[in-house]
């Protein structure tokens, strides 16, 4: 008997795609906690509030009338109904029933849309700074990804410019994504018209719009997507959502897309051979989420603004650091480059945001991203949606260590 165990023959796309840098870094600090640590986590994007009280609700009514079965494959009719009305209602855009996608989360959404439209060699537009799944998805897809970085010069914001010069025959999708993670930066309606004006001028472009921030905004900014924008693209948009964020519903697992019948009959075939339906229970709370009241979101926005400008001020006092101010979401992207070329105490060289973010986790036992994760350099991500006080211990011991440079 041959007891000698050959290694598995992975796929080659594999070596394409990297783990999820912002869930690695957070099984860093859940093991570095373990051993005894206090560890303070920025790195992950999760609301801590607790999902609405009658969505709650709505969930243990769906298991206590035997809603636990087998649904239809890419979302409930009742489901689909209540997200037509929300876009309806929301933001200018007439869906069908049979134009809505519902999936397990936001990302598997995305995933499918990519996978039911990609062959091998087709581009994909993707601004940088950008959520770290994105490239990874298109490669996983067969797709290139072909990304644009997009400087604080511009506000983290896609411009026409930069758009025109990306687009070849090959371009199949643009992504945007406001507000954005990692940066927060949101496209006003002025913006979107312009890089509409573009796409206009390009028919086999599609766009993906990630709009899953867009009821964490501040200051007045108004949120805008780009298939109500310009309606000549709408048959062109593929206008994704979820209940995640702003129902604080990250582990019900509920994202979904208004789009193309023919493009949403393929996504549920390609989710027909992997996942099948989402949750029974969770899509029957996420009917209750989108047919409720919306009050509770002004009373969460306005914490969720207080720790923002709390964190904005501490970093931007911060010898080493500067950050923009976000328009919506709930991230910070501050800039590390005054900090690159400075000793640790341990005489070791921060030379770039990679070694800055190791050295806030060793020194601060704070955990962020570094903007190299999200495609542009040198950057770091924090996300606010946690305890206010300890975001309060966490940018003072940010501010600690960085004044033990040198």
């Amino acid at each position: 008997m041959n007891t000698h165990f050959k290694p598995v023959r992975l796929s080659s796309r594999l070596s394409a795609v990297r783990p999820s840098p912002t869930i690695a870094i957070t099984r860093l600090a859940n093991e570095l906690r373990r051993r005894g640590r206090d560890v303070i986590g920025l790195s992950q994007g999760e609301p801590d509030f607790d999902t609405p009280f009658h969505v709650r609700e709505a969930a243990k009514a769906a298991i206590d009338a035997g809603a636990t079965k087998y649904t239809d494959v890419d979302g409930t009719p009742e489901l689909k109904r209540a997200i037509v009305g929300k876009f309806k209602s929301e933001n200018g855009l007439s869906y069908g029933v049979s134009q809505i996608s519902v999936g397990t989360g936001g990302k598997q959404v995305l995933y499918n849309a990519l996978c039911a439209t990609l062959d091998a060699g087709d581009e994909v537009i993707i601004p940088a700074p950008y959520w770290v799944s994105y490239p990874d998805m298109v490669l996983l897809a067969g797709g290139q990804p072909v990304i644009v970085p997009c400087g604080e010069a511009d506000s983290f914001k896609l411009t026409a410019s930069s758009l025109q010069a990306a687009i070849t025959p090959r371009t199949k999708w643009l992504v945007l994504n406001s507000p954005s993670n990692p940066t927060g930066a949101g496209y006003l309606a002025a913006d979107l018209r312009a890089i509409a004006d573009v796409l206009l001028d390009h028919p086999q472009v599609m766009v993906l719009t990630d709009d899953m921030y867009e009821h964490i905004r501040y200051d007045g900014w108004e949120f805008a997507t780009i298939g109500a924008v310009e309606p000549k693209l709408f048959d062109r948009v593929l206008t994704c959502n979820g209940v995640s964020k702003a129902y604080a519903m990250t582990g019900w697992r509920i994202g979904y897309a208004g789009g193309p019948a023919d493009l949403i009959a393929a996504m549920a075939t390609i989710q027909s051979q992997s996942t099948t339906n989402p949750s029974s229970v969770s899509q029957a709370a996420a009917v209750a989420a989108l047919t409720g009241p919306l009050d509770f979101l002004a009373e969460r926005n306005e914490v969720f603004r207080e720790r923002r400008d709390l964190c904005l001020a501490a970093f931007n006092s911060i010898d080493g650091l500067s950050c923009r101010t976000p328009d919506g979401a709930f991230y910070l992207f501050p800039s590390c480059q005054g900090t690159l070329g400075r000793k640790r105490p341990d005489g070791r060289v921060i030379e770039t945001d990679v070694d800055f973010a190791t050295f806030l986790l060793e020194e601060a036992n704070v955990a962020v991203v570094p903007g190299s994760a999200f495609g542009l350099a040198p950057f770091f991500r924090i996300s606010f949606a946690t305890a206010t006080e300890r975001l309060r211990v966490a940018c003072e011991r940010i501010a600690k260590a960085c004044g033990r440079l040198s």
